[in-house]
């Protein structure tokens, strides 16, 4: 293959692969465009399943990390069902917003995102680990709550709330 057909097969490809990137985006920035998605279903304490212009994404909580109680070939950890209950108590069925930090998507594809109920304006990461349902999980970039969950955890086993009065 000469220089130059070599060159316009990787400007073709370059352009295909811009191009799944922008539809990918423009699927998640629906979420962003129109502020609020539904939550159709409570996976476990620090993920859900949401309702996006008619397509079903999974969204994991930024910043957090509950107990364990479905993941394959481990048991189900101390406080793992409270946890999951308590996030379904807070988002099963409600409308949500989903805010973004640095990173849209993880590993794994999952959306990930600072939920905030629309009805009250209660901001479910934040929630979850002052009450003790969560513990901190601070992965850079996604930093931006980092200091306050930190100072919540530290309130909550301090006052020993929740997974901290059990676990």
């Amino acid at each position: 293959m000469n220089r130059r057909a070599w060159l316009v097969l990787m400007i073709a490809v370059v352009g295909v692969a811009a191009a799944r990137l922008r539809a990918d985006d423009g699927r998640s920035a629906g979420a962003l465009a129109a502020d609020q998605v539904r939550v159709t279903r409570v996976v476990d304490g620090d993920t859900i399943k949401v309702s996006i212009d008619g397509e079903r994404d999974t969204v994991r909580y930024i910043g957090i990390d509950t107990p364990e109680s479905r993941r394959p070939n481990t048991p189900v950890q101390c406080f793992a069902k409270e946890a999951s209950a308590e996030n379904a108590r807070l988002v099963d069925g409600e409308r949500v917003r989903l805010r973004f930090d640095v990173e849209r998507r993880d590993r794994y594809g999952r959306l990930l995102a600072y939920v905030y109920r629309v009805d009250d304006g209660r901001f479910v990461n934040a929630e979850l680990v002052g009450r003790g349902y969560a513990r901190t999980l601070t992965i850079p970039p996604n930093v931006r709550f980092a200091e306050r969950f930190a100072a919540l955890q530290t309130q909550a086993r301090e006052a020993r709330r929740g997974l901290w009065s059990r676990c």
